[in-house]
Parts: C-alpha cells; sequence; structure tokens
C-alpha cells in the first residue's frame, strides 16, 4: 500500500477550532460532498468517495482508499475543496485525510457473469443455496 499525506492550503494554529467528531459524523459529511461533486461532473472523485468508507487511523486522521494511482492523482487534483468543506463542517482544523492507493484487489472490472458469482459467493456461500433452490442460470 501507497500512502501519502496531504497538507491543506487552510493555515492552522493554536487558536484553529479543534472540536470533537465522531466516525459516523464524518461518513455523514464525506457522503454529502461525494453529492455535491457528482452535481459537478466529477465523477471520478464521487466514485472514489462512495466506494469505501473512510478508515480511521486515529481520532483526527482518515485513510481514503483508492483503486489506482491514476484515480489518486486525480482526486489529489481536486482535494483542497474536499478536505476544507471537512474541517470546517466539523469545526475541526487538525483533521487530516491520507490517500492510500490499494494493491492486489480482488475485484476486477472485467468479469463474466460467472466468475462475477463465484467472486459474490466467497464472500456469502448461500448464494450457491438460492442458485439450487431457485433453479438459476447464471451463465449467458
Amino acid at each position: 500500500m501507497i500512502s501519502e499525506n496531504q497538507e491543506s492550503s487552510t493555515i492552522v494554529n493554536e487558536n484553529s477550532p479543534r472540536e470533537l467528531f465522531t466516525e459516523d459524523q464524518l461518513k455523514i459529511t464525506w457522503k454529502q460532498y461525494s453529492f455535491v461533486l457528482k452535481e459537478q461532473g466529477l465523477g471520478t472523485f464521487y466514485n472514489a468517495l462512495i466506494k469505501r468508507n473512510p478508515v480511521k487511523k486515529n481520532d483526527e486522521t482518515y485513510i481514503l482508499q483508492v483503486d489506482s494511482q491514476i484515480q489518486k492523482d486525480y482526486v489529489l487534483d481536486h482535494f483542497d475543496g474536499f478536505i476544507n468543506y471537512l474541517k470546517k463542517q466539523h469545526r475541526n482544523f487538525y483533521l487530516t485525510i491520507e490517500i492510500e492507493v490499494l494493491e492486489n484487489q480482488e475485484e476486477s472490472k472485467f468479469l463474466t457473469s460467472k466468475q462475477k458469482f463465484e467472486l459474490m459467493a466467497r464472500k456469502n456461500p448461500n448464494l450457491h443455496v438460492f442458485k439450487s433452490l431457485f433453479n438459476l442460470d447464471i451463465e449467458y
């Protein structure tokens, strides 16, 4: 995994707000901002934010996990607005978001329907039961 801290343009001094917030509160504002991005036509950034929840590193540091270096570079181009929004909404200017590129992803975008079923069945073996019970044909 590759990790990079991203500094925002917001200047932090000892008088900057530092209110506590919960992980759930962060998730809510995270999702709110993602829909703003979608409306602005920034689909790649939107997809990066909604694909996975933020990973808590400590009380004021969270990790945004992305699929590739290309996605990371795109996110970095629009990152200041995102981090500044989170800091203002939570009144905590010490909040940091690290961007991490995931390696060794199990998922692939180009899977056959049978491969997709097998991948889902590994996560939930009950799918085999439903397939048999309802006599489903997953191959096209």
